[in-house]
């Protein structure tokens, strides 16, 4: 049976449009078939498109034809179907269309189906690989179709908003030097300069700061970027993110336009209001109350310092982190004596191992006494004073680790979101933002034995700390700023250095010769001989922002055609290999698989 042609017929309404008040009106509606119910008398197909699901009706009025051709249609048939909307007998409450349905008097099959590999439900229980198999088919699925449109208003919130405040959207190259710093590029070979290649770009970061060079005092773009780096659930190799530049600003400049910009988005996209200013933390008080530089302040269980308390107390494991250096540190999960059995503080206790931890020490209090196993090296003082700086009474868990602030503080960290996620204590409906500040302008590298830049080297270092960039580089912090969303970092920025002085002391504290910098990073270092302006911005991750804003629990619910964890794409079957005429069109040879 061949398929129908339109023939003129156009689409007046989308299926999830019609109501009440629009009964007795001629329509014409396109869609696939969700699912077809045959009661012999009596045909009704639920006609499904980006909007909604509008049901079609097929009686004893209908012409014989149209209700045979009816009889036959199967799951994801693509139809056109020309009718009046009537009352519905039997309402379907949980549907926006549940009160009205098509008569259908002219119907159309546009397209047939085979039986899909998995049925095109929100709960439809396929494997994720399977579905990412079929991605196309995957897409037809409401909740992935309304992550995408959210997607798009985000986007035009974003650009009408920037707009607004006088930026100019502006396209940087695609294909450009490679200067690895941080993550790894994506390699793209030269045809025609032979053993040369371009990158794809991680950033725009040295394009838009030559913008502000160039007297294009605010730049906005919504850019694609790439890393060759391993993926996590908010990570993906190609990504896009809402990238900015303004000259002649500080740091207060650019968070303000941020903030300005998320409760726009948030009004516009959800219709809900986020109050301004949004909160701030330093990049030290982040770490010391909740172990991250991405807290999640949805709720409580900060991290409490207990050091000064156990230093010279019986338990060598504690006092003797202390002597030592180190420092011992706990949260206090209120109410979790119930879940936290000893079995599932055991599982806890392999968990911060598997981080870096030696070990946990607890105190579960379920009776009238706390049961905990180092209390016998404690004097009664001691204890009391631990509970009552920990906050804890009956009913409570205690957990504690012992070792460098260096471990502690993340290990603890990653251990409140674990113990949160067991408690089932974050609240699904809140958007906690946060602004970390004042980050540490250098971390140091225990393999390298040397200082390395948290951030690009054109991060200027706050002016206090200039002083300390050659005798101590851990008291020098960065004019860095992170936007964290219910502890994702949705943002990453900077104020940049525009004093070629103190460019070069921070690629010389940095350990970078004048043959690596020209190499690396010489055209952008020889423009900022010619008027700099003072400039800063930062990148928003529009893949995060959807993510959080969806409740989606991944990136690869929020982006149309995702990258699996090993980077490649399951229904393309990207990355493939390539003809040996193309490699040798590129100069390129394949080294043979070692064994």
């Amino acid at each position: 049976m061949q398929l129908d042609k339109m023939n003129g017929l156009k689409r007046t309404h989308y299926c999830g449009q019609p109501r009440p008040a629009d009964e007795g009106q001629r329509m014409v509606v396109c869609g696939w078939v969700q699912r077809q119910r045959d009661l012999g008398q009596l045909i009704f197909i639920d006609l499904r498109d980006r909007t909604g699901i509008l049901q079609l009706a097929f009686d004893d009025a209908t012409d014989r034809e149209i209700f045979d051709k009816a009889f036959h249609i199967r799951s994801e048939y693509v139809l056109m179907a020309a009718g009046t909307l009537r009352h519905r007998s039997s309402v379907n409450p949980d549907i926006p269309t549940g009160e009205v349905e098509l008569a259908v008097d002219d119907l159309r099959i546009l397209g047939r189906s085979e039986t899909p590999p998995f049925e095109i439900l929100d709960d439809t229980g396929a494997r994720e690989e399977l579905r990412l198999q079929y991605r196309y088919l995957d897409l037809r699925r409401p909740s992935l179709q309304r992550n995408l449109m959210l997607r798009h208003r985000i986007a035009k919130a974003a650009r009408d908003y920037f707009d607004e405040q006088g930026f100019l959207e502006l396209e940087t190259p695609m294909l450009i030097k490679s200067t690895p710093e941080g993550a790894r590029d994506y390699l793209v070979p030269s045809r025609i300069h032979e053993g040369s290649f371009f990158a794809l770009p991680q950033s725009p970061q040295m394009y838009k700061q030559l913008l502000m060079l160039s007297g294009f005092d605010r730049y906005v773009q919504i850019a694609r970027c790439f890393r060759d780096e391993d993926l996590r659930a908010d990570r993906q190799p190609e990504f896009t993110q809402i990238d900015l530049e303004m000259s002649f600003v500080d740091e207060e400049d650019v968070q303000a336009i941020g903030e300005g910009f998320i409760q726009r988005v948030f009004k516009a996209a959800l219709d809900i209001d986020i109050p301004l200013p949004l909160p701030r933390l330093t990049y030290t008080e982040a770490m010391d109350r909740y172990g991250s530089d991405k807290p999640d302040t949805r709720f409580a269980m900060e991290i409490q310092d207990i050091s000064d308390l156990v230093e010279n107390c019986g338990f060598g494991v504690f006092s003797g982190a202390v002597q030592g250096g180190g420092t011992v540190r706990g949260i206090t999960a209120k109410g979790g004596a119930s879940i936290l059995t000893r079995k599932e503080i055991d599982k806890l206790t392999e968990f911060v191992r598997g981080i870096g931890a030696k070990g946990l020490a607890f105190i579960r209090w379920v009776e009238d006494t706390p049961t905990c196993a180092f209390a016998k090296f404690l004097s009664e003082e001691e204890m009391q004073a631990i509970l009552t700086r920990m906050g804890a009474e009956k009913g409570d868990v205690v957990l504690f680790v012992a070792d460098k602030k260096k471990t502690a503080l993340p290990v603890l960290g990653a251990l409140r979101l674990e113990v949160a996620r067991r408690l089932d204590i974050i609240p699904k409906d809140k958007f906690n933002f946060t602004w970390i500040t004042h980050f540490p302008f250098f971390e140091y590298d225990e393999e390298a034995g040397q200082y390395v830049a948290m951030h690009h080297p054109f991060t200027a270092p706050l002016d206090e700390c200039v002083q300390y960039l050659d005798s101590a580089p851990d008291k020098v912090f960065a004019k860095a700023y992170d936007l964290v969303l219910n502890g994702v970092e949705l943002s990453s920025g900077s104020i940049r250095i525009t004093d070629p002085e103190l460019q070069e002391k921070m690629f010389n504290a940095l350990g970078l010769t004048e043959e690596e910098i020209q190499q690396k990073f010489g055209f952008l270092v020889n423009a900022f001989r010619f008027g700099a302006p003072p400039h800063g911005g930062m990148g928003i991750g529009l893949d995060r922002l959807v993510m959080c804003m969806a409740g989606a629990d991944s990136l690869r619910d929020v982006v149309a055609f995702p990258k699996v964890s090993n980077s490649s794409e399951l229904m393309s079957g990207a990355p493939a290999p390539v003809d040996d005429a193309q490699l040798k069109e590129l100069h390129i040879a394949l080294l043979p698989e070692e064994k």
